[in-house]
């Protein structure tokens, strides 16, 4: 069994989380340059076994593609150009800033951290594979 690799793309980083092997706990990667994730992609994928990657999809309160998605699309096509067999799921992203700020307030964060954007990032990363990952699981449960 592969990692599941979750993207939080942003027009100047991007944050990325990883689960274990087991794929039972998620965790912060790291943030990289948004035009540098596909190469730091394709090194990771030679050294670690990868089953899926889930990218954070940004949607507005009424469900609506957020503005941000006009450079996700982009990245999301470039992707499957790239990585052609490598599965991609989009999942919903909403509110995993805040998420992210929270964590880092209730963590004890220090003033300075809690406002490195590549911080909040990677947290985000990780907060969106860990409600992809509660999802899957509350399906498998239903049946």
């Amino acid at each position: 069994m592969g990692r599941i690799l979750a993207i939080d793309y942003g027009r100047k980083r991007v944050g990325i989380a990883v689960t274990d092997p087991s794929q039972i706990i998620a965790n912060s990667l790291t943030t990289v340059n948004a035009g540098e994730v596909l190469a730091f992609l394709e090194g990771y994928f030679s050294r670690e076994k990868v089953d899926l990657v889930v990218v954070g999809y940004p949607k507005q309160m009424d469900n609506t593609d957020s503005e941000s998605m006009r450079y996700i699309k982009p990245f999301v096509a470039s992707f499957r150009k790239r990585f052609p067999d490598m599965p991609l799921e989009m999942h919903d992203e909403r509110f995993t800033s805040v998420l992210a700020h929270k964590a880092l307030l209730e963590g004890g964060a220090k003033k300075k951290q809690r406002r490195d954007k590549a911080v909040v990032d990677a947290i985000s990363a990780t907060i969106i594979l860990q409600s992809y990952m509660e999802l899957q699981r509350n399906l498998k449960y239903r049946g």
